[in-house]
């Protein structure tokens, strides 16, 4: 059965990226590539997925000359952007998350979804309750500021957590919005 994953790094204090969209902070990490939960086993599994604009235009800015992505890739944009400089399987789309996820699945023949990025598009699919899974790679770093994970209020179930050299990495099943007691004293 296809899911939908979002795997991704975060902060403690749960950000993507910093103010400026700067990924500074993750870049000097040090992690075992073939450690747990690590992005060449997880990539095997894909089928397509699906990224912001802020997050493409971040790809194309620090690879201009290659596209890391095999698999259909859809971006959720308003805007015009540009295509990758080297052939690439992308597709632009903007609104309703639901024709794009149908879609993806057809594209996945079988395989899994990714969201790369971020958090508000994540917000997005998970309003409309297609979120399956998240993946984190926590890094021992704080920025006090910048591109939330997931700002969304859901119960998650941990599924898998281990270390991977500086991150702790996590795997957690979606259960749902967030379900709380406002009846409960405090």
């Amino acid at each position: 059965m296809t899911r939908l994953i979002y795997y991704t790094a975060t902060t403690l204090d749960g950000f993507i990226a910093d103010p400026d969209d700067s990924l500074d902070w993750l870049m000097r990490q040090d992690q075992d590539e073939h450690g747990p939960l690590n992005y060449e086993d997880f990539i095997k599994d894909i089928g397509a997925l699906v990224m912001g604009s802020t997050t493409y235009e971040w790809v194309l800015e620090h690879a201009p000359d290659e596209w890391y992505y095999a698999m259909p890739t859809w971006v959720m944009s308003t805007r015009q952007l540009p295509m990758p400089k080297v052939p690439a399987d992308v597709r632009f789309a903007s609104g309703d998350v639901r024709p794009v996820y149908d879609a993806m699945v057809a594209a996945a023949a079988g395989k899994d979804l990714w969201v790369v990025g971020g958090g508000e598009l994540v917000g997005s699919f998970a309003d409309a309750g297609l979120l399956d899974e998240v993946i984190t790679y926590t890094a021992p770093v704080t920025l006090g500021a910048g591109r939330q994970i997931l700002p969304r209020r859901l119960d998650l179930e941990l599924l898998e957590a281990t270390r991977n050299k500086a991150f702790v990495a996590a795997r957690y099943q979606v259960l749902g919005p967030l379900k709380e007691d406002r009846t409960a004293g405090g």
